[in-house]
């Protein structure tokens, strides 16, 4: 399988880890961001909307948008589990790893904060505005996972611990006050002590600069 992944992208953080978990031999395909890689013909004929995560797989089938990949991995790849097996606990962990894919990160990304400095903001308050929301987020994922397991909901990382690391490494990026989230600094740091989530950190991408 071929990965199309940018080394700062958390979407693609996601991804990468995931497929760590399961075990699943992959090769990285950069794809500049920065320079606008994601919009060459080239890269539009993989993933029209012209972002990243994109797998290819093994037959040439291409599937976009980390949450749809991290479903196809679990259904496909069913050890380890990113997800528990009773459906209300599964809606549990899918809601609080949602938090982060569906309500901080899709106004965080390089698209939104490219189109706020054309409207005439500052970097310093786009940097503002994205630690306003990565606050919220995380006040709300806070409330949302159990307070009495190691990791997010268990003795090991799940679909909610594959989303909300990537996460912290922007908060950590942008300068966050993290102090109001012990727990969730905790969690990152029991699971970057863990192979899969230190193979998938951006700086041992092949194209972290």
């Amino acid at each position: 399988m071929k990965l199309y992944s940018y080394w700062r992208s958390t979407t693609s953080y996601r991804v990468r880890v995931a497929l760590q978990m399961k075990g699943l031999s992959h090769e990285i395909r950069p794809v500049d961001l920065v320079a606008g890689e994601q919009s060459s013909p080239d890269y539009r004929k993989i993933n029209p909307g012209q972002g990243v995560p994109a797998l290819v797989l093994d037959d040439g089938t291409v599937l976009t948008q980390s949450m749809a990949i991290l479903e196809w991995l679990e259904e496909t790849r069913t050890e380890p589990a990113l997800l528990p097996r009773d459906p209300v606990d599964r809606a549990q962990v899918r809601a609080a790893a949602q938090v982060i894919a569906a309500d901080i990160h899709p106004v965080n990304n390089l698209r939104v904060i490219g189109r706020l400095k054309s409207m005439g903001h500052s970097g310093e308050e786009t940097v503002e505005w994205m630690r306003d929301w990565m606050a919220r987020g995380f006040a709300a994922f806070s409330t949302l996972i159990r307070p009495d397991t190691p990791f997010c909901f268990g003795d090991a990382p799940g679909l909610a611990d594959v989303c909300l690391v990537p996460q912290l490494y922007n908060a950590h990026r942008w300068g966050l006050d993290l102090g109001p989230f012990e727990r969730l600094t905790q969690i990152e740091d029991l699971c970057l002590k863990r192979p899969e989530f230190d193979a998938a950190r951006p700086e041992n991408q092949p194209d972290a600069t």
